[in-house]
């Protein structure tokens, strides 16, 4: 036994010593590597719309039994398709050939291939079909093909009441009282009524003033009240750049924008209540709104004497649902939710149910997003969705039958925790059901009537497909298209791979994918480059079909290039999510390098000694601090418009993850403030025309640089927005990491050593 172990044993050595000598770095030499520049241009020619067939927008005739759609195929040739939903069949919509003959008839000469309609009627019984064409409105018989101009207009979609959304003007809803006895109006900040039609004016305010007025003002559904608010209005600094290159100018233009950074002060929206008919005021027994917008009044449906309105507090750690009574303007706390790190405002979702005083809500209170229903007149809130998975976003409510249909993610055991699937559920969180059932990320669009749906799902290496389904129970009527990969194919490339590592807590999955040269060698050991975006509003790492990318792009160079969502990026549960909690620094880097580690680990392929790294805008912020904060690992970065300190990014972004006050946390975590610790070599690329991320956030970093005596390279690029440097920045950046990972100078363009057409990063290509 002992002699058989050490046999083994050796063996094993002997193995691994043969593996370790096969495996070898990739290196090429500069004649080679310029042949990859130009096979990557090539690839990136014979990629573009190469793949046909992968979605499916259904436009439905009146009676919602038929619908057309149109699919683009190569070459932007058109079929258009008649869905019949109650036969669970389809057809062509027309003879491409009979009904161009039909509409030369009548002077209108069309490509056959290429008709380019808009179909607004099918009449069956008649085999009429009506649509749209060079403007022109036509009737056309599908058995004769006889087509006749008329002056009839299409027939206007239906709208919605869109009194609601007028704006955040004084009146949002309207001046006039919904029993149109009232209309109201202001004069130099104050608020005035006047009987309507014709009445004298009626003066309720006299401290308004045009710096400080009244404003946001609605009317209680029974004509008896206003609501609204007395406004301490404050004007933003303002932020400046510098347009250098203008045309025909010979002086660099200033230009700036009101722009609003952490800590800088809000208008301050002290609500009140009007009374017209009794002519006065009160101001509501509740704290002013001194952060965000004037929140909108809801109205108890059956008791127009109460409203509720939200209020977050600066911070995000405390959420309210006020109530006021109207008949004395005294306030008080439906919900209170509040937390030690953060409520996500953004995702924070309100539905109200006036008739049935209750509302449905999200939140995040029990480890998870879900959603909740609310009675208004006694508080108590019931969850009606429960579990360790997320509720995505709510896409109808039908009040009737009490029920909600939304999506969600991470329901499913054993699939990636980030596909969304569709559900529906009853107010009392029974009768859950699932709609798309089928293993893959979904987009699922319902018909007007929700009597169908369309349900398209992929997975990020998986074609996509498209099924018509029943609402009633989720059944499959028919398959309406698969994608088409013949073309695709024939460019030798494939999508790129998932892989899935443990977190630094080695318990939490980590997802990713992997895009590798479609011409490697597994004897080979090719450098490492990840796409990071670790900005905490969502998760980035593409989950739909994507059979080709930058990613692809740059690893035809011969890099391993991948993305990560590490923990600190949203969409998982609260724990996961609040890593990032005054610690966008972090920006899930030890879980990318975790991750790194483990795909080297698993594939011989991977060298996760030569590692770079690259993004734009937080992600320019991160790509930088993973130099900054682990040089041990990350050794090249280029990093485009970062935000690289969260005091000069915006403030409605930064305060959500850094919180308020502003505190040393966000000067010890700026690249700014680090600059002097970068040890690998870093490129910074800015558009001196950002208007989201302010150019002197990039400068900022490299004056500190230039203050440690740091080498770096600064790319700034005349005129141009919040980018990743566009054609030429791209161009940059494959140059640097080709030049400071694989040693090898890249190709010599001014001495025209690749054509300029070869040069690959076109404008397909663009930052998260």
């Amino acid at each position: 036994m002992q002699k058989n172990g050490a046999l083994l044993l050796f063996l094993l050595f002997i193995g691994n010593a043969l593996v370790a000598q096969t495996i070898t770095r990739f290196q090429p030499g500069h004649a080679e590597l310029v042949q990859r520049y130009l096979r990557a241009a090539r690839i990136d020619s014979a990629t573009k719309n190469a793949v046909f067939k992968t979605t499916v927008s259904l436009n439905w005739f009146a009676g919602e039994k038929l619908a057309w759609y149109c699919n683009v195929l190569q070459d932007s040739i058109q079929e258009y398709i008649l869905v019949d939903a109650t036969k669970g069949k389809k057809q062509p919509l027309f003879n491409r050939s009979r009904l161009a003959a039909g509409l030369q008839q009548i002077g209108i000469v069309i490509d056959s291939l290429r008709p380019g309609l808009s179909p607004y009627e099918i009449q069956p019984a008649r085999s009429m079909l009506k649509f749209k064409c060079q403007g022109q409105y036509i009737e056309c018989n599908l058995n004769s093909y006889v087509c006749i101009s008329t002056q009839q207009s299409a027939p206007s979609a239906k709208t919605a009441d869109t009194r609601r959304f007028q704006g955040r003007g004084a009146f949002p809803q309207g001046s006039t009282s919904p029993d149109k006895k009232w209309e109201a109006y202001l004069e130099k900040g104050n608020l005035f009524v006047k009987p309507a039609p014709g009445g004298a004016g009626i003066q309720l305010t006299t401290d308004g003033t045009p710096d400080k007025p009244y404003g946001s003002i609605y009317w209680s559904p029974d004509s008896k009240y206003l609501a609204g608010y007395h406004i301490n209005m404050v004007r933003d600094s303002s932020v400046f750049y510098v347009l250098t290159s203008l045309p025909n100018t010979f002086r660099g233009t200033l230009r700036s924008q009101s722009y609003k950074q952490p800590g800088d002060p809000w208008t301050i929206y002290t609500p009140f209540v009007f009374y017209p008919a009794e002519q006065k005021v009160m101001k509501v027994k509740a704290d002013a709104i001194d952060f965000l917008n004037a929140p909108e009044p809801h109205w108890r449906g059956n008791d127009a004497r109460y409203f509720t309105y939200e209020k977050m507090d600066r911070g995000h750690q405390r959420f309210r649902i006020m109530e006021v009574d109207a008949a004395d303007a005294s306030a008080r706390t439906v919900v209170d939710e509040q937390t030690n790190t953060f409520i996500y405002n953004s995702r924070n979702f309100t539905y109200y149910l006036p008739r049935a005083n209750q509302l449905i809500r999200t939140s995040e209170k029990a480890g998870w997003n879900h959603l909740y229903l609310v009675d208004i007149i006694s508080g108590q809130e019931r969850p009606i969705t429960t579990g360790q998975w997320v509720v995505r976003g709510v896409d109808s409510i039908d009040e009737a039958k009490k029920v909600v249909w939304f999506r969600a993610s991470g329901m499913t055991a054993g699939e990636d925790p980030y596909n969304i699937h569709y559900y529906r559920i009853g107010f009392d969180g029974k009768n859950l059901q699932a709609l798309t059932p089928a293993a893959g990320n979904h987009t699922l669009v319902l018909s007007p009537d929700k009597t169908w749906f369309t349900d398209t799902w992929s997975l990020v290496n998986v074609a996509p497909r498209t099924i018509l389904a029943r609402t009633t129970d989720a059944k499959e009527i028919m398959l309406l298209e698969e994608a088409d990969l013949t073309v695709y194919r024939k460019a030798g490339v494939s999508p790129p791979e998932v892989f899935v590592a443990k977190a630094r807590d080695g318990v939490t999955d980590i997802w990713g994918i992997v895009s590798k040269p479609s011409d490697y060698d597994p004897s080979k050991k090719y450098p490492v480059l990840e796409n990071i975006y670790a900005g905490p509003h969502d998760a980035f790492v593409p989950k739909n079909f994507t059979p080709y990318s930058e990613m692809q792009s740059l690893a035809e160079l011969g890099f391993i290039v991948v993305m990560i969502d590490g923990m600190g990026t949203a969409n998982r549960s609260k724990a996961f999510h609040d890593v990032c909690w005054k610690n966008l620094a972090d920006a899930g880097l030890p879980d990318r390098i975790g991750w790194i580690k483990a795909l080297a680990q698993k594939y011989a392929w991977v060298d996760a000694e030569r590692v770079g790294i690259y993004g734009t805008s937080a992600g320019g912020q991160s790509s930088t601090g993973a130099l900054l904060f682990h040089p041990e690992f990350y050794k090249a970065a280029v990093s485009a418009c970062g935000c690289h300190d969260n005091r000069v990014d915006k403030q409605w972004w930064n305060e959500q993850w850094m919180g308020y006050p502003v505190g040393m946390h966000y000067e010890q975590q700026s690249n700014v403030t680090n600059a002097s610790k970068l040890q690998g070599n870093l490129l910074l690329i800015v558009g001196e025309a950002d208007t989201n991320v302010p150019p002197e956030s990039t400068y900022r970093v490299a004056d500190a640089l230039i203050k440690a005596g740091k080498n770096f390279d600064l790319l700034s690029i005349p005129g141009m927005g919040h980018s990743d440097g566009g054609v030429y920045g791209r161009m940059r950046k494959r140059d640097f990491f080709v030049k400071h990972l694989m040693g090898v100078e890249p190709p010599a363009r001014n001495a025209g050593e690749i054509p300029a057409l070869a040069e690959v990063g076109r404008e397909r290509w663009s930052f998260q």
